[in-house]
C-alpha cells in the first residue's frame, strides 16, 4: 500500500477551525441579526423544560437571557459589557412571542442546536457556534478530498472569493443563515461530483449533497429556493443531450443517478411550503423597515414606491444588497460599520476570482451562469416590489449570499480535463485582498464589543468593557485567527496554482465517461 505523503494542504482544515473560532469569539452572545428570535427558538427546540407554553398561542416562557442578551444592539458606542447586569441563570424567565413557534422557519438548524442547549447559557450558545464552525469545516474538507483536482479548484476558489467578512462572522454565529450559507456552497459541487463521478467516491459525493441540501432547506426557507436553483443548474449541465446521436444508454444511466437529486428536490420543496418564509416571499415583508446607518434610505420618494418606478430603482440599487456581503453593510445587527477597506479588499478577491473563471466558458456553463445571475436579480427584486421596499428596508444581504456563492462558484468551472491557471499576479491580489479583509474586518468587529467604537486605541488589549472568560486576549484571538487564515490563502491558493494529480481510485468496474460524452456531446 503506498503510504500517504503529508502536504501542507493537509493543514487546511485545521487552520480553517482556527481562523473561524476566531470569528465565534469575536462577539458576544446574541451579537448575530435577530439573535433574540434564533435563539429563544433553539432553546425552545430542545425541549419543554427551558421553554413553556402559556396560555395565549405564539408565546412562550424562556429564560430572560435569551431575550435580553443583544442589550448592545443598534448602539455602536455601547460595548457588550451591558451584559454584566443580565441574569444568566435559567430560573429567571419572561414571556416573549419572538420565536419560531408558528413554524415561520423550517425546523432543522434548530433541532439540531436544541442538542446543546442547556442552563449554562452562555455556555451553550459558544458550543452551538463550535459545532457550526466544525461541521462546515468537515462538510467542505470531505468534499474537496472526494472531488477531481478540477473540481477541488472551484471549491476552493468559491469559498476563498464569498466569505469575508458576512459569510465567515454568519458561519460561525448562532444564526441559521450560517447553515444556509454552507448548504448551498457545498451541496450544489457535491451534486456535480456524483453525477459526474463513480465508484465509492461518487455515492459519498452524493451523500454529502445530501446532507448539505438537509442544511440548506432545513435552516432557511430562502436557502430551499436556492437549492433547487442549484439541482436546476448541475442538471443542466449534466444531463445528455437529446436528438440524432443520442445514446439510450446514457440517458437509462443518467435517470437513475437523478433519482437522487430528485428526491432531494422534493423534500427541498416540502421544506419550503413548510415554513412561513415561502408566503412571506411571495407576498413581500410588508412595512418599510430601513437599516441602521441609512442603507437605502431616501431611494425612491413614498408616494413613488410601487410600480415601474419602484422595480427600477430597486434594479439601479442592486448591487448595495449584494455588495452588503463584502463591507457595504454593517456586520451583526447592522451596527458595526466596517471601514472602506474590507469593501475594497473583498470586492476585489471576488473580482479576480470571478473574471479568471469567465475565462473560460462553453455553452453549458453561459447558461447556467446565467440562470444563477437571474435569480441574484429576481429574487430580491421581487420580493421587494411585493413589499412595497426600496433596497436597503427588510430584504437583508446574508438573504442572497447563498445564491450569490452559487453563481462565484458557476462562473470558476472548467471542464473536466483541466484546471483554471492563475498567474502569480492574479494569485497574489486574490491572497492580499482576503488577508486585509479578514485583518481588518475581525479586529473592526472585535472593537465594537469590547469597548464600542468610540475608542480609538489601536491594542484590543486596552480599556477592555466585555470579554469572555478566558486565557487569551482580545489580541491573541485576533492575532492569531488571522494568522491562521494568512497562512490557511497560502495554502489554499498554491494549491490551486498547481494542483496535483491524485492516484486512481479503485473501481469494481472502468470509470464510466462523462453522459455527455456517452450521448457525444459537447459539454
Amino acid at each position: 500500500m503506498k503510504r500517504l505523503r503529508l502536504r501542507a494542504i493537509h493543514l487546511a482544515p485545521l487552520l480553517a477551525i482556527a481562523a473561524l473560532l476566531g470569528w465565534a469569539f469575536a462577539s458576544p452572545v446574541g451579537a448575530s441579526p435577530d439573535d433574540d428570535f434564533h435563539l429563544v427558538s433553539t432553546w425552545c427546540a430542545s425541549g419543554d423544560e427551558l421553554c413553556e407554553e402559556t396560555p395565549v398561542d405564539g408565546v412562550r416562557e424562556v429564560p430572560t437571557a435569551l431575550v435580553q442578551v443583544p442589550c448592545y444592539a443598534a448602539q455602536e458606542k455601547e460595548s457588550a459589557a451591558c451584559q454584566s447586569a443580565i441574569d444568566f441563570s435559567v430560573t429567571a424567565t419572561e414571556t416573549t412571542s419572538r420565536g419560531n413557534f408558528n413554524s415561520e422557519y423550517p425546523p432543522v438548524f434548530y433541532a439540531v442546536m436544541g442538542l446543546f442547549a442547556g442552563d449554562d447559557i452562555i455556555a451553550s450558545a459558544l458550543t452551538m457556534r463550535v459545532v457550526s464552525v466544525l461541521i462546515f469545516v468537515a462538510l467542505t474538507s470531505v468534499t474537496f478530498a472526494l472531488l477531481p483536482a478540477s473540481r477541488r479548484q472551484t471549491l476552493t476558489l468559491m469559498w476563498l472569493a464569498t466569505t469575508l467578512p458576512m459569510g465567515a462572522f454568519l458561519i460561525a454565529s448562532n444564526n441559521p443563515s450560517g447553515w444556509a450559507i454552507a448548504g448551498v456552497g457545498t451541496g450544489w459541487i457535491a451534486l456535480l461530483g456524483y453525477l459526474e463521478g463513480h465508484g465509492r467516491r461518487k455515492w459519498a459525493l452524493g451523500a454529502m449533497f445530501a446532507l448539505s441540501a438537509l442544511m440548506a432547506a432545513g435552516s432557511r426557507g430562502d436557502a430551499a429556493l436556492y437549492m433547487l436553483v442549484a439541482i436546476g443548474a448541475v442538471f443542466l449541465l449534466t444531463v445528455p443531450k437529446l436528438g440524432k446521436g443520442a445514446d439510450r444508454k446514457a440517458f437509462i444511466a443518467y435517470g437513475r443517478d437523478a433519482i437522487l437529486p430528485a428526491a432531494v428536490a422534493v423534500l427541498c420543496v416540502i421544506l419550503f411550503f413548510s415554513s412561513r418564509q415561502a408566503a412571506t416571499g411571495l407576498t413581500g415583508f410588508g412595512p418599510p423597515t430601513a437599516a441602521p446607518g441609512g442603507v437605502g434610505e431616501d431611494i425612491v420618494p413614498v408616494e413613488a414606491k410601487e410600480g415601474l418606478t419602484l422595480a427600477l430603482s430597486n434594479l439601479l440599487h442592486l448591487p448595495l444588497l449584494w455588495a452588503g456581503n463584502f463591507g457595504e453593510w454593517g456586520l451583526g445587527w447592522f451596527d458595526t460599520v466596517l471601514p472602506p477597506t474590507v469593501l475594497l479588499a473583498s470586492i476585489a478577491a471576488l473580482s479576480v476570482t470571478v473574471f479568471v473563471g469567465l475565462g473560460r466558458t462553453w455553452g453549458r456553463k453561459l447558461l447556467v451562469v446565467g440562470l444563477a445571475g437571474a435569480a441574484m436579480v429576481l429574487v430580491p427584486i421581487f420580493v421587494l416590489q411585493q413589499g412595497g421596499n426600496v433596497v436597503g428596508e427588510q430584504v437583508q444581504p446574508r438573504y442572497v449570499l447563498p445564491i450569490i456563492i452559487l453563481f462565484v462558484g458557476l462562473s470558476l468551472l472548467s471542464r473536466r480535463e483541466s484546471v483554471l491557471r492563475l498567474t502569480r499576479t492574479q494569485a497574489f491580489v486574490l491572497g492580499i485582498g482576503l488577508v486585509a479583509a479578514f485583518f481588518v474586518s475581525m479586529r473592526t468587529n472585535m472593537r465594537r464589543y469590547i469597548t464600542g467604537v468610540d475608542v480609538r486605541t489601536f491594542s484590543l488589549d486596552v480599556s477592555i468593557e466585555w470579554w469572555w472568560d478566558l486565557a487569551l486576549s482580545p489580541n491573541a484571538v485576533w492575532i492569531g485567527a488571522s494568522l491562521a487564515y494568512a497562512a490557511l490563502v497560502a495554502i489554499l491558493l498554491v494549491e490551486v496554482r498547481a494542483p496535483v494529480d491524485e492516484p486512481a481510485v479503485p473501481a469494481p468496474d472502468p470509470a464510466p465517461a462523462p453522459y455527455s460524452e456517452r450521448g457525444k456531446v459537447a459539454a
